[in-house]
């Protein structure tokens, strides 16, 4: 099981240092699952610090896949690398929507990514209007396929699936356990197919309207390997109880 906390543009250094500091008085580690918070480029220094000597691990929420350069405003892999990272988020529904970013540039920053030792959570996911025509799954295939072109079998074993329905994000309406878990199917079944990885090991995991009232059902799909977390991980109690749910269908499997 996988858990990621994805902040957003949510908290300073400071509030992230402390926000960090009251998740980690509730949070009891387990060696079935997997914890990491990924805040803001600003809050990455100080949340190291905190969680470095904890099991907790850290991710960015994206990054540019040139090495060094004149690319004013932008973040390198070794610069992640550098302040502790271990994932990165690309191809998130709002970077998609908001910044234009097509499945062709968030192919190069998952491969480079992968070259400077960053694990990609490479998002897919339709849209309402996509689901409601029936094209949720050549559309998240098309996804799948261009978004990791190049990436080898060997690679493939550092990457994790985040599938978020873009209706679901943000909105309070999680896709059910039965939505959820046949587009699961599907992905695995794709990596299977092109990569040759076993479909009931390659991690899939959930995002998408992900709360502590939902979170036990959707993890009790054996499909669903964790969850994306929005808006609940950023209140402590909440992002504990998800976690400690991942952490109890993990132990009965």
């Amino acid at each position: 099981m996988l858990i990621v906390g994805n902040w957003k543009m949510h908290k300073t250094a400071s509030e992230g240092m402390r926000l960090t500091q009251d998740f980690l008085k509730l949070y009891r580690h387990s060696s079935n699952s997997e914890v990491v918070l990924a805040p803001p480029f600003t809050a990455l220094h100080a949340v190291h610090e905190i969680v470095r000597s904890t099991p907790v691990k850290l991710a960015a929420q994206n990054v540019y896949y040139q090495q060094e350069g004149a690319y004013t405003g932008e973040i390198s892999p070794p610069m992640l690398k550098d302040l502790g990272c271990h994932y990165v988020i690309l191809g998130h529904s709002e970077r998609r929507q908001y910044f234009a970013e097509t499945n062709d540039l968030i192919n190069q920053k998952v491969r480079a990514a992968l070259a400077h030792g960053l694990s990609p959570i490479l998002c897919v996911g339709e849209s309402l209007e996509e689901r409601e025509t029936g094209k949720t799954h050549s559309l998240i295939q098309q996804q799948l396929l261009e978004g990791l072109q190049d990436v080898t079998a060997d690679e493939m074993q550092q990457v994790t699936i985040a599938y978020e329905p873009v209706w679901a994000i943000g909105t309070g309406k999680a896709a059910t356990v039965e939505q959820a878990t046949e587009v699961h199917t599907a992905i695995s079944h794709s990596i299977e197919e092109k990569w040759g990885m076993d479909r009931n090991t390659n991690r899939v995991i959930y995002g998408g309207s992900v709360k502590p009232d939902n979170a036990e059902q959707l993890f009790a799909s054996p499909k669903i390997h964790g969850a994306l977390v929005g808006g609940a991980c950023l209140d402590p109690e909440s992002f504990a109880k998800i976690v400690s749910f991942a952490q109890r269908i993990a132990n009965f499997n």
